[in-house]
């Protein structure tokens, strides 16, 4: 009788895997990921900035967007290095984990308010649509343009967070799609605003950003009004510059993609930032040129709120086309802002479950839902803040916009301090790449760009504080608050832990390997690889151990630590994260499991930013002859063969490699599924009507004809019909 391998002292071994299968994407693709949250800040920032500074506005956008080309070469040289992208694992590493849970506060701050903008912006392009069409057809009624915005934005966060909670994510094709639409309607834009300007024979630049030409609103100084301060020229810049930082929000989103980039690595991330820098610059600063140069400026503050609207309705030509076009600007924004919104709850979900990871925040929050697997009390926390943030804000986008560069702006400032420090503290190790400008003296490298930069962006974050009173005050009061519960949770778990070492909970071996695979995890090629990730519903590794005869067969029982988020890592997962309390409840209910059999099990843990992937890498891996899994709560189990399957597609792997996959419903029915290429599952009609169709062919072309002559000729026919006809190949295809 086979039992679960145990170590000497009687741990049970379980096999930790430390490089992350990952699934690959294009530059192009990883482009559009960043885009799709960067690009959203276009729709509303050339507004908010205008209201803070005057018309001078596009002056300091235009500074933010080329500024951001070096804030992304931090974010490029953080990755470069193989340290997990994103702000927590940086600041830890570089100045410990006070400074990086305060660093990760203020980030969180940052994704609490990128919904609640990017939806309320949303709503406001909507309403504001609306509400002209309902003047020009002649109604006196109209919406009101805050609480329609408000409750846009309300059913938007609802919506994905319904959607988060199942664990049904945005795929790199949706984003690419998106993308493609948005830049239809940027070359629209730009052209037709061209050509206005050629018609009516130019239009006026913005005035110089200059102390002289700044018209400050009493909101945008501050705890500086009514001082000597706004009168200095360089004050007055930076004044100007903290309040347009929220024009390169997103760039958090660059650390996520990076693990998913395909090689070469660093030069398709520097591929990817270039792509960024060059359409957001186009994008959001000729936003804002054009709308001083085209919208009167009696006109424009009507259009604040949804400024590429006001743009669509004061270009010239016919008023149907600038109808149309307006409602297409409007479908355009709702998609790229909706899927800003969806990108500030997985980010800010991927970045409290990498908290979680670090024992900062107890078990408690990332226990997985009873249905869908997913951190759903993390994904709730987020929304019930976003959502609060809506009510408050009462559809206000200038509220929202000040209040959302503070966190923008000091978590930037945390990232590049943090490799400032870093070039010091670990001056040896491995980089890639390097933010330019390091010259040498005395044969010691002295960081004078990435310096610079940390200058700038601590610069603007401390006007900010001054300038920003609302911001500043709500800002701060959140950091300090979540922080304070980051540090009481984080020595709440360490006496949970200490208290749970006289629990019933098995104590397991961990082996931790860079690389697995049979020979690693001791198991014969042909085993049946068991994916389980909630501890409730293992039915159907009851039923792979019963049905195995482990004598001959190892049963290989995998969970999957799914990375998500901008601080998902890239390449390796750390010591301390090898396992986690979970996965050690998680592996006690499987041992019972095999216990109770009679049978053994071994146990593996792999990183992954997607499971289907993972499951079908380790599968191949392992040389596993079948794969069993619970039917999915999201989707039937043809869903889930067809996913798996095109991951299967997605991995090299041996041609004759034999692999089924047996999905186990709630009520015991059992679904069987082959995957990649393999012999199809004739049953005896289908083989009675070849040998009828043969038996034909042979009477006209004699004794020389063969079965297998029917099917290839069969398969010649379908394949030209398919490339002819696919519809109506397709419909032959379905059996009554």
């Amino acid at each position: 009788m086979s039992t679960t391998p145990l170590s000497r002292d009687g741990r049970v071994r379980v096999v930790v895997a430390t490089t992350v299968l990952l699934s690959f994407i294009s530059f192009w693709r990883a482009a559009a990921i960043v885009l799709n949250d960067l690009g959203s800040t276009a729709f509303y920032v050339g507004g908010i900035v205008e209201q803070a500074v005057g018309k001078a506005a596009p002056w300091f956008i235009l500074g933010v967007m080329l500024f951001s080309y070096t804030v992304r070469a931090v974010y490029i040289e953080s990755s470069a290095m193989f340290v997990r992208g994103g702000v927590y694992r940086v600041v830890k590493e570089a100045m410990g984990g006070t400074l990086a849970k305060l660093s990760v506060s203020a980030l969180l701050f940052d994704y609490v308010l990128t919904g609640p903008i990017s939806g309320v912006s949303a709503g406001q392009y909507i309403v504001g649509l609306l509400n002209d069409l309902l003047r020009r057809y002649g109604s006196t009624h109209a919406l009101p343009v805050g609480a329609t915005a408000a409750f846009v934005a309300v059913l938007i966060t609802i919506y994905f967070w319904w959607r988060n909670t199942q664990g049904i994510h945005e795929s790199s094709d949706d984003a690419l799609q998106i993308m493609k639409v948005t830049t239809a309607m940027v070359v629209v834009l730009i052209a037709w605003c061209g050509l206005t300007l050629l018609w009516r024979g130019g239009g006026p630049l913005p005035p110089a950003p200059v102390a002289g030409n700044l018209k400050f609103s009493d909101d945008a100084l501050g705890w500086l009004k009514g001082t000597a301060w706004p009168a200095f020229t360089a004050i007055a810049i930076l004044v100007g510059f903290g309040h347009s930082i929220l024009a390169m929000s997103g760039e958090e989103s660059l650390a996520q993609v990076y693990r998913e980039i395909e090689h070469p690595k660093v030069k398709n991330l520097q591929r990817t930032g270039m792509v960024i820098f060059v359409y957001s610059l186009l994008f959001t600063s000729l936003v804002s040129f054009f709308a001083v140069a085209i919208i009167p400026d009696a006109v424009r503050p009507k259009f604040y709120d949804n400024l590429i609207s006001g743009l669509a309705m004061s270009v010239v030509g016919p008023l149907w086309a600038r109808l149309l076009f307006q409602a297409f600007v409007v479908i355009v924004g709702f998609l790229i802002l909706a899927g800003a919104v969806n990108t500030a709850i997985v980010g800010s979900n991927g970045v409290l479950n990498r908290v979680s990871e670090d024992g900062v925040l107890t078990d408690w929050f990332r226990r997985p839902h009873a249905r869908y697997g997913t951190t759903y009390r993390l994904i709730n926390l987020v929304v019930l803040l976003q959502l609060v943030t809506i009510v408050l804000s009462r559809g206000d986008v200038y509220v929202l916009g000040e209040a959302y560069a503070f966190g923008v702006v000091w978590s930037f400032a945390f990232k590049a301090l943090a490799m400032f420090v870093l070039r010091y503290k670990e001056p040896d190790a491995p980089r890639e790449w390097k933010v330019p400008l390091n010259p040498k003296i005395g044969g010691r490298e002295l960081p004078v760009g990435l310096g610079l930069i940390t200058i700038v962006l601590f610069a603007a974050a401390v006007i900010n504080i001054f300038t920003k009173q609302v911001a500043t005050i709500s800002g701060l009061a959140f950091t300090l608050l979540l922080y304070g519960v980051f540090l009481v949770s984080e020595r709440t778990m360490r006496k949970r832990r200490q208290a749970q070492r006289a629990e019933h909970t098995d104590q397991f071996q961990l082996a931790r390997e860079a690389d697995f695979g049979p020979e690693q995890l001791h198991v014969r090629a042909g085993c049946v690889l068991v994916p389980v990730r909630d501890y409730n519903t293992l039915t159907h590794l009851n039923w792979a151990v019963q049905e195995t005869d482990t004598e001959s067969r190892d049963v290989v029982v995998l969970t999957i630590r799914l990375l998500h988020g901008p601080d998902a890592g890239v390449t390796d997962i750390e010591r301390e994260e090898l396992f986690t309390d979970y996965e050690q409840k998680l592996f006690t209910r499987v041992v019972a499991i095999a216990e109770r059999h009679g049978r053994g099990v071994k146990l593996l843990v792999v990183p992954s930013t997607n499971v289907f992937d993972a499951v079908a890498q380790t599968a191949v891996r392992l040389e596993a002859s079948m794969i069993v899994v619970g039917e999915s709560a999201k989707m039937d189990a043809a869903a889930q063969a067809q996913l798996l399957g095109e991951a299967w597609e997605r991995t090299p792997h041996d041609t004759a490699m034999e692999t089924d996959l047996v999905v186990l419903s709630g009520d015991g029915h059992v679904r069987r599924f082959s995957l990649g290429a393999h012999a199809p599952r004739l049953n005896a009609e289908d083989i009675a009507r070849i040998h009828r169709i043969w038996l034909d062919a042979v009477r006209t072309a004699g004794p020389d004809v063969h079965h297998r002559d029917v099917v290839v000729a069969a398969l010649s026919t379908f394949q030209e019909e398919l490339a002819r006809d696919p519809q109506r190949a397709v419909a032959r295809l379905r059996r009554p």
